[in-house]
């Protein structure tokens, strides 16, 4: 898988981030931009798990859709991350009861959709949702990162 971003004013706004000495607080602003680009993956994958689910059933991946956290030991560094709740986690161990009170029920079955088996093939709405949106994500936390943080230079709340 191959992605390309293309980021403009980078210069400029490295400036910017220089003025700024909390690194909590300015790393507390990219989470919060980072969210919300992230909605638009979001947003795009519950629209591919709306093609892919059936009716019929109880179940609904599109509703254990979420974003979450990620987690990094570097303070400069986001991680942001769209997935599927419940994930992959059916052992022996898993209890199905918690899956079950999910509020698109017990969808464990989204990762054999997902990259499919050796008896079905993959049908793919996860991967694409970012594949397709990466350049809008990136425009989207550039974006709303860069209004935080003049907004705090302005009123001096990041020093």
């Amino acid at each position: 898988m191959s992605v390309e971003l293309k980021i403009d004013g980078l210069d400029e706004f490295n400036k910017k981030i220089a003025e700024l000495k909390d690194v909590k607080k300015v790393r507390s602003r990219a989470r919060t931009a980072a969210r919300k680009a992230m909605k638009i993956v979001q947003l795009s994958a519950q629209i591919g798990a709306a093609y892919i689910d059936d009716p019929k059933t109880r179940e609904d991946i599109q509703k254990n859709i979420v974003i979450r956290n990620g987690k990094t030991r570097s303070m400069r560094t986001v991680v942001m991350r769209v997935g599927v709740l419940g994930g992959a986690a059916v052992n022996a161990k898993t209890d199905r009861a918690k899956l079950a009170a999910l509020p698109g029920g017990e969808t464990v079955y989204w990762r054999y959709i997902e990259f499919g088996t050796s008896k079905i093939p993959a049908t793919p709405f996860m991967r694409p949702a970012l594949e397709q949106n990466i350049q809008k994500v990136t425009d989207e936390f550039c974006k709303t990162f860069q209004k935080s943080i003049e907004t705090a230079i302005a009123k001096g709340k990041i020093s």
